[in-house]
């Protein structure tokens, strides 16, 4: 633990927006201290990032019909479409379903492609035992009664990195695993995309 000369002891309340007070000894004086400068930093209007919600008030069901496979990638679009549903029910109050005819408005997506780039190899086997990913999704929010786009970006990019096994035996189950993870990743980002619009 870094030492401090009596009375020189560093003004942690200065790195929140309130005013300064000294450091006492003692485990109350620490708790305390965390405490209050949670208060003050609070006080800032500091916030959660990935909280917003731009989308119309007027929205309150949304279809998320199944999404297209432009890739290679086996299952890959049922792996995206499921974790897009599962992040918007855990994330927000809207009502997803499958219909069209159900919702206000309607989330439309395809994965256009997935990369998957070696980064590191074993010196022994000299296969790759981490790789990094690029996965690239179309996405749209439509009104479903007037017609009107929302959200849309046709290039949707998420990047990602996974560890995997020399064992040539394990290759396919573990492509697998990471094609789930890398769409649920993909999708808690997309989510946020769409709900702060950015």
């Amino acid at each position: 633990m870094t030492q401090f000369p009596q009375g020189r002891e560093p003004n942690i309340s200065a790195l929140a927006c309130g005013p300064d007070f000294p450091m006492a000894g003692g485990s109350f004086a620490v708790v305390a201290l965390l405490a209050v400068t949670a208060l003050l930093a609070s006080s800032c209007g500091y916030h959660i990032a990935g909280k917003a919600n731009t989308l119309p008030d007027t929205i309150h069901v949304i279809a998320i019909p199944p999404f297209e496979n432009g890739s290679s990638e086996y299952k890959v679009e049922q792996y995206m479409t499921q974790a897009v549903v599962q992040e918007f029910i855990r994330r927000t109050r809207y009502r997803v379903v499958s219909s069209e005819s159900e919702a206000d408005a309607v989330l439309r997506g395809a994965v256009i492609n997935v990369h998957v780039f070696p980064a590191i190899y074993d010196p022994v086997s000299n296969r790759a035992t981490s790789v990094n990913t690029l996965t690239q999704v179309r996405i749209s929010l439509q009104d479903r009664k007037t017609g009107q786009l929302i959200y849309e970006n046709p290039n949707f990019e998420y990047r990602d990195r996974y560890e995997v096994s020399t064992d040539p035996n394990a290759y396919f189950e573990e492509r697998q695993t990471a094609l789930v993870r890398t769409s649920q990743a993909t999708a808690r980002s997309l989510v946020s995309a769409v709900l702060e619009q950015f």
